[in-house]
């Protein structure tokens, strides 16, 4: 039985194209990142054949379904992204110092720091180069997308400023690490799809708006999940000291109340007890409502977005999708 595709695809006949689509990314990703000397295409391949959802990519040809469907151009434009967002995954475990990514070894423990951010540089040249086959329009296009997922990275690892809003500082973060490539994927598939410009600009809005959605759930999963029901270790965000929106709604409560799981959240917690007791106040905590609510406000204004579309298959498809990132959280 074939695995199921990262968006929910209800009509048999567009999942049935959008599978052959996915088919063909794959092996063209593949083909991509070949280099002459083996060792760069044994790295460059490591994080890819260890799996992942290729939800942009997909999202890419799905949005191309709006227009006049699917083209070689469509395929380049996938690729692309997947691209970039796999050479961030490099960096970002770099950054993280992380061990594993998608149950594999990360590149950076496998090999060291050296190897894992030349080969992240070698995949955005790459995407690069299939960038500049699709025109000057996608390469601004990816320019300023690339330029976003560097500001956030940097955003993120500066944080906030002493006059900056905690929770505005974050959701800049994450509109840039995730949204922006998003937004770019919808962008890219409704631009060679050949859709409507109205369409186009409709997309891009729902793609930056789902995806920033979409992390933020995975904030509130991060605590309210257990390990059986998310296959993770609850609470990661916090042994790590990572905010998150509901740790950083919570910290900007004034109820005296809150004073013990302000004082929690201050810092990393790596005490088992501290970890134990920090995540049962959270839980338990108005700010995972608050959370929840702002998550789903964002996926009602993505939906919103949609009436740009005709009524069909891919519009179902995309308001399904929305209904999962709000509904994943609840």
């Amino acid at each position: 039985m074939s695995s199921p595709l990262a968006l929910p695809i209800l009509d048999a006949e567009l999942e049935d194209r959008l599978r052959a689509r996915m088919v063909e990314v794959e092996g063209s990703l593949l083909a991509h990142v070949e280099s002459e000397a083996p060792f760069v295409t044994k790295a460059a391949r490591h994080l890819m054949e260890a799996g992942g959802k290729r939800f942009r990519p997909l999202l890419c040809f799905l949005a191309a379904e709006a227009g006049t469907g699917p083209t070689e151009q469509v395929l380049r434009a996938a690729c692309v992204v997947e691209l970039t967002h796999l050479a961030s995954l490099y960096h970002d475990d770099v950054m993280d110092e992380a061990e594993l990514r998608r149950g594999a070894e990360s590149a950076n423990a496998r090999w060291d720091n050296h190897v894992a951010i030349l080969t992240g540089d070698f995949l955005f040249a790459k995407s690069s180069e299939l960038t500049a086959e699709l025109g000057p329009d996608a390469v601004r296009i990816q320019a300023q997308t690339f330029s976003r997922l560097v500001e956030g990275q940097i955003l993120e690892t500066l944080g906030p400023g002493a006059d900056d809003d905690p929770l505005e500082h974050y959701l800049r973060v994450v509109g840039g690490k995730t949204g922006s490539l998003i937004a770019t994927s919808a962008r890219y598939g409704a631009m060679f799809g050949g859709a409507p410009e109205e369409i186009v600009t409709a997309l891009t809005e729902y793609g930056e708006k789902v995806g920033v959605a979409f992390q933020l759930s995975d904030d509130i999963l991060d605590i309210a999940s257990d390990s059986d029901e998310s296959g993770k270790t609850p609470g990661t965000d916090l042994r790590e000291g990572v905010p998150t929106l509901p740790t950083l709604i919570a910290l900007g409560s004034t109820d005296p109340a809150d004073a013990r799981l302000r004082e929690l959240l201050s810092t990393a917690i790596t005490d088992d007890d501290l970890h134990a007791e920090a995540l049962g106040l959270l839980r338990a905590h108005p700010a995972m409502d608050q959370a929840r609510t702002y998550v789903a406000g964002l996926a009602a204004e993505a939906k919103g977005l949609l009436g740009a579309l005709p009524d069909g298959p891919v519009r179902t498809a995309l308001d399904a999708f929305a209904d999962v990132v709000a509904d994943r959280s609840s």
